[in-house]
């Protein structure tokens, strides 16, 4: 082989390593971004589950309340206008927003429910608190698992220089589903 067939073969391979190297990068990157973008909408989609739960039994929830405590519209309304915005939200900062409201609202329905010693002794009313109960716990280890996907997504996009190939492609930060300032205490019982 002549020295110089050796110098163009070298040339050759230093420029196919310049060009495949980074293509070889940008493509890791891009999946890895996809499959962390795929995870966050995965996990949302348990949040939504966990939330349409919660959404179906609030109405019989109310009812069974309302026998008891009729005299309490304030509460009931504030209950039905925020599950309609809950109903209404279309993008997850909406959704997020709008199922906040409801959890207040829903707290101040406790608040009622304490007042009437009759209702909790009801076991259609008891059976629907533990299934309410439940559901509350499953939406907080789902909003967890949907936070730590949003954590973990969120820190890649940012990172350099993945957050130059995330800008490239237009991917944008995930939104944290936080619990709202009101919920963070305890509802106060006044007998």
């Amino acid at each position: 082989m002549s020295k110089t067939l050796k110098t163009v073969l070298i040339i050759v391979g230093i420029l196919v390593l310049i060009i495949l190297v980074p293509l070889l990068y940008l493509k890791g990157t891009y999946n890895s971004l996809v499959t962390l973008d795929e995870g966050v909408k995965a996990a949302w989609a348990q949040v939504e589950n966990q939330l349409q739960r919660r959404f179906d039994l609030i109405p019989n929830y109310v009812e069974t309340v309302k026998g008891y405590a009729k005299h309490e519209k304030e509460v009931f309304i504030k209950v039905t206008e925020a599950r309609s915005r809950v109903a209404g939200a279309t993008n997850i900062g909406d959704k997020i927003g709008a199922n906040n409201q409801l959890s207040s609202a829903l707290a101040r329905l406790l608040v009622v429910v304490e007042r009437y010693p009759e209702l909790k002794a009801n076991t259609n009313f008891i059976r629907l608190q533990d299934e309410l109960a439940g559901t509350e716990n499953r939406i907080a280890v789902e909003r967890r698992r949907y936070n730590e996907a949003v954590k973990v997504f969120n820190i890649k996009i940012r990172r350099f220089p993945t957050n130059m190939i995330a800008g490239m492609f237009g991917f944008e930060k995930a939104e944290f589903f936080e619990v709202p300032k009101e919920r963070q205490e305890a509802p106060k019982v006044k007998f």
